[in-house]
């Protein structure tokens, strides 16, 4: 009986100094190899691996081995960049679900990720683990060579796991600030981006969102108002995402009448109609086991939503001029700056398809709700439009950034685009100027006049200061300088306008 309680007591005092050892390291290049190094000692295995994902989401990367005792050379890892080929991994990172063998047949399971041994591997125990954001960021494995039940270190090894990346994503934060141009590494801790760029609250709670959808099979909609990127968003989610080695298609589906929207979609059969000389595939078809991307399904008709419903429900198409149906695997991702509730009560939109396709909805931020990113969007397209033009980087004056960052952008990204763009154009001495944007005051929105002259200029002083910090990548020391402040001015000024290091 003494036994039995002592076990369980000598694993927890195992458990927590290993937590102590990992949270004492001070060095984010450390981590991978001693947590490797904790999780087989704890489950006394022979085999400890910890893959982390690259900041695409695209690449899985062996960042640390254990091997019979001893850490490994990273060289050795002979992973695939691309990890759609390893199923068991890929189960995990698309389910995020833990995965335990306890008699690996490796007849029945692609293994080739474990590395090679005289004596097989009989027992398996993979664990994705989720950074401080909530998203899946790597993989903590463990195998042994005897057949063993390995689910009850689940637990305690994620717990270990997720503290240590959440321990590497923060020492890399503070190191990144010290050097000057990093490079990417594949053993670093994956951002949030996804390829699109902002960093403002509400884009981050939209990268959370993205994380949650990335490695799972579910229908998105992406709702939000007209020129809020919503393609971009679903070229990210197909890009990064476990269907991106296969097709992402485009169809709006308010740019084609109806009978010319079924047949591009569906596709049709020889003689199906006048003019139909040969069989066509449509869009599900040339989409199967990718991405179908369907913009302003709000404007889908009504007889078209219950094909679509089919699709969603059964997985199958009937093409026009067909009476037998035919499996497809495509992820439907939908998009409309309409309100689809308000057109369900009006007998507009099938209700059945709205709940179906609302499975995971995700509202875009409109620009005027991301003052932070404006700046920050507005550098990005002035440079590719110089790159474009071949032209030198054009320079912003300080009064052309206070123009921007105190109007509201009805037309949001898109409008904001096409402004900076038309700026670059007409900029002919390096210098863009506020007489190269024509933005018209009155169209700002109406919550601007409900600010007085204080709180407008703090939101500017706010964005300039942000603005200047990510530039600096955070040394606010630089970004002081560059200011013409002391630092300790800045610092004020930081804590006076709410700007937290989380922010930069």
């Amino acid at each position: 009986m003494l036994e039995q309680i002592a076990q369980p007591l000598v694993y927890a005092e195992a458990l927590l100094a290993q937590f102590t050892r990992l949270s004492r390291l001070a060095n984010a290049d450390g981590l991978p190899s001693s947590l490797v190094q904790a999780a087989a000692q704890l489950s006394a295995c022979a085999l400890s691996q910890l893959y982390l994902l690259d900041s695409t989401h695209t690449c899985l990367t062996l960042a640390a081995e254990w091997l019979d005792g001893q850490a490994q050379p990273q060289h050795t890892a002979s992973l695939p960049s691309d990890y759609n080929g390893e199923q068991l991994l890929q189960y995990c990172l698309c389910q995020n679900r833990h995965l335990n063998l306890a008699n690996l047949d490796h007849n029945l399971h692609e293994t080739s990720f474990l590395p090679a041994s005289e004596t097989p591997w009989r027992s398996l125990l993979c664990l994705p683990l989720q950074d401080d954001q909530g998203t899946v960021g790597g993989l903590l494995l463990i195998a042994s060579h005897n057949a063993r039940e390995l689910e009850g270190f689940a637990g305690s090894l994620a717990s270990l796991g997720t503290f240590a990346l959440t321990q590497h994503q923060l020492l890399q934060r503070l190191r990144a600030p010290q050097t000057s141009a990093p490079s990417p590494s594949p053993a670093s801790m994956p951002s949030s981006g996804y390829g699109l760029i902002g960093n403002s609250p509400s884009m981050r709670a939209l990268y959370q969102l993205l994380g949650k959808v990335l490695h799972n099979p579910v229908s998105v909609l992406l709702t939000g108002e007209t020129g809020t990127g919503k393609e971009l968003v679903a070229r990210a989610i197909h890009d990064c995402g476990f269907r991106r080695s296969q097709a992402f298609i485009v169809q709006n589906c308010a740019s084609l009448p109806e009978n010319l929207l079924e047949s591009e979609l569906f596709g049709y059969r020889k003689g199906a109609f006048t003019g139909a000389e040969r069989d066509r595939k449509g869009l599900f078809d040339a989409a199967d086991g990718g991405t179908l991307f369907l913009d302003e399904i709000g404007d889908m008709p009504l007889s078209l939503q219950a094909k679509l419903l089919r699709v969603l429900q059964e997985g199958e198409v009937r093409p026009l001029g067909s009476t037998a149906t035919h499996k497809v695997d495509v992820r439907i991702i939908a998009a409309t700056h309409r309100d689809l509730r308000s057109l369900v009560e009006q007998g507009r939109f099938r209700e059945d398809l709205f709940y179906r396709l609302s499975h995971f909805p995700i509202e875009l931020p409109p620009l005027r709700a991301r003052d932070e990113d404006i700046l920050q969007l507005a550098r990005h397209f002035a440079a590719k439009a110089s790159a474009f033009l071949q032209r030198d980087p054009c320079r912003w004056a300080d009064a052309t950034l206070t123009h921007l960052a105190s109007y509201a952008f009805p037309g949001n990204v898109r409008e904001l685009k096409g402004l900076v763009e038309r700026a670059v154009l007409l900029c002919e001495g390096g210098e863009l100027l506020p007489e190269h944007f024509n933005l018209r005051q009155a169209d700002c929105q109406t919550d601007d006049g409900c600010m007085n002259l204080r709180e407008r200029l703090e939101r500017v002083e706010r964005n300039l200061l942000l603005d200047c910090l990510r530039k600096n990548r955070g040394n606010q020391s630089q970004a002081a300088r560059e200011l013409g402040l002391p630092r300790r001015t800045l610092l004020y000024r930081m804590d006076r306008l709410n700007i937290s290091p989380a922010d930069v």
